[in-house]
């Protein structure tokens, strides 16, 4: 079939083992698949560079903004981003391409179901918690968040949204010890980006934030249907939401005798 007039998108670092089942999945829908990579060691670029993506090299500055930038890249104004974990069944490649059947799409930008794949499972549990952000849109429309850890697509008032049946398959979890790895680095940034935005999270979070986060995702995202996988990635999850607060204490207990003694009286200003 034709390619259609759509750019894909995708951000990676060290995903050789993930990124090629990424590519095929949707290489027919387009003639610009764009793969900004912040320096992987794996491999990834010749990899991506073999199944017909065009490399582009760009220093890791963020989550938000390493997806602006690689909009900025497509050719198209019409956008899908994936993530190099992530791949499109064939009934949604078979959705994507209805929506542009009859020409312009009636909505500018669509939302897609993305549901976890666990090791050792071949598809998504019936059961599984299913995010549905946008990924499908115009980038005159809509374009992703500047921030480095939100990592979503802010739309232009009046914008209005589709959903597209299916969902994206979602392998995230390498292993445990991976996603852990993963959560803690993510904790360091989300730190920062506290920081940077001067926001202060009551101390009492500390106390709360492990078990909440566990019963969360346990419960409120239907972990618990994975069995004991599903408790273990339950658990990593609300560690990492932990982390994160309390990353965020430590660096405002560390930082004010440096930057904003608690206690400080400034001197009166010299007379002249």
């Amino acid at each position: 079939m034709a390619p259609l007039p759509l750019s894909v998108f995708i951000i990676a670092r060290n995903e050789a083992d993930r990124i090629g089942a990424t590519i095929a999945a949707v290489r027919a829908l387009t003639d610009d698949l764009i793969v900004v990579d912040s320096g992987s060691t794996d491999g990834t670029q010749a990899l991506a560079a073999s199944l017909g993506a065009r490399v582009i090299h760009n220093d890791w500055p963020g989550y938000g903004p390493q997806k602006r930038f690689a909009e900025e890249e497509c050719r198209h104004v019409w956008l899908l981003n994936l993530d190099a974990d992530e791949v499109v069944p064939p009934d949604l490649v078979e959705a994507v391409r209805a929506v542009f059947a009859r020409g312009e799409p009636t909505h500018p930008a669509y939302r897609i179901g993305i549901a976890e794949i666990f090791p050792g499972e071949r598809r998504p549990h019936p059961w599984a918690y299913t995010l549905t952000p946008v990924r499908l849109y115009r980038k005159d429309r809509g374009r992703y968040s500047p921030s480095p850890v939100h990592d979503r697509v802010e739309l232009m008032p009046g914008a209005t949204m589709g959903r597209l049946p299916g969902v994206i398959h979602h392998f995230s979890v390498r292993s445990l010890g991976d996603q852990l790895d993963k959560l803690n680095r993510y904790s360091d940034q989300q730190a920062d980006d506290l920081a940077a935005r001067g926001v202060a999270i009551p101390t009492w979070r500390i106390f709360v934030e492990l078990p909440a986060n566990f019963l969360k995702a346990y419960l409120g995202r239907r972990h618990f249907v994975r069995g004991v996988y599903g408790f273990l990635t339950a658990m990593n999850y609300a560690i990492s939401r932990h982390l994160r607060v309390a990353k965020h204490y430590e660096r405002r207990k560390t930082l004010r005798p440096a930057s904003a003694p608690a206690n400080r009286v400034d001197p009166p200003p010299a007379k002249s």
